[in-house]
């Protein structure tokens, strides 16, 4: 059986297998019904590895064994395993995020709160920076920032990034505006992004930025995270944001904005 590795290079992406697991699992759907001994042969995977690497398909709900001997196992329809891996992974969703929402009165909580209270003491406000790779990670970061905003927040995004922002920050962002934390976003708006732009004017004083391309947000005129990298041009897993805690920067890079804010115009 030949699988072009790019092949299995997409599989193991999307269902979560290592390589050894994709390589049986091709094997067996190749053959509907087969061996361990068959599916090591043909999958070129070690027959010390081929039990446990079925085993763990069957538990994933890829496959199922049958009964008799020799043992031999028997593939599912692809559409099947879709289903049955999209309900394992909403269940084990679930389960962890009872067991995260169940910490909030846990004693493990309080520690790891009084660990973190402790140690911050010791660290300067500017050593308070880092960098993030991947956009998931940099939206956690944003809206864990715009959660802790005090008074204000400033965004400007590209315009595919209005799009973002909507979705990933918009409950935290009414959150803010219930608290009196005034919000103000600058991003090229079109036909596109107009009907975003004015879902977002619920929460924030929306304007057209036309002429400039950034990426940044400040909060409370101390804290900064900027993206490197442009968002048209590279994948969200390649993406690449840095946060600094800096007072005397945030507020130089706030007053710039102030005077392009007064030029800028609100979209109708």
């Amino acid at each position: 059986m030949i699988v072009k590795d790019e092949f299995l290079s997409r599989l193991r992406k999307i269902f979560d297998l290592n390589l050894y697991e994709v390589k049986v699992w091709t094997a067996l759907l190749s053959r509907g019904t087969s061996t361990a001994g068959e599916l090591s042969n043909i999958s070129d995977v070690p027959r010390s590895r081929t039990y446990d690497i079925l085993e763990s398909l069957e538990k994933k709900g890829f496959i199922i064994m049958k009964l008799g001997k020799p043992i031999k196992f028997v593939a599912l329809k692809p559409e099947e395993v879709v289903e049955r891996v999209k309900k394992n992974l909403m269940k084990y969703a679930q389960e962890r995020s009872k067991r995260l929402e169940a910490l909030k009165g846990d004693d493990v909580l309080e520690e790891l709160t009084s660990l973190f209270t402790k140690g911050i003491k010791f660290v300067e406000p500017t050593d308070l920076s880092g960098s993030l790779k991947g956009r998931q990670n940099l939206y956690n970061h944003l809206d864990m920032m715009i959660r802790d905003a005090e008074k204000t927040i400033t965004i400007v995004t590209t315009a595919e990034g209005l799009n973002r922002k909507l979705e990933a920050l918009m409950p935290s962002l009414e959150k803010c505006k219930k608290r009196g934390v005034k919000v103000r976003i600058a991003a090229p708006i079109d036909k596109n992004n107009i009907k975003v732009a004015k879902d977002l004017k619920k929460v924030a004083e929306v304007k057209n930025l036309e002429k400039i391309k950034a990426r940044f947000v400040i909060i409370d005129s101390n804290q900064i995270m900027f993206m490197l990298l442009d968002d048209e041009k590279f994948h969200p897993n390649y993406d690449i944001g840095v946060w600094i805690n800096t007072e005397f920067f945030a507020q130089a890079l706030e007053q710039m904005f102030e005077l392009a804010w007064k030029d800028l115009k609100s979209p109708k």
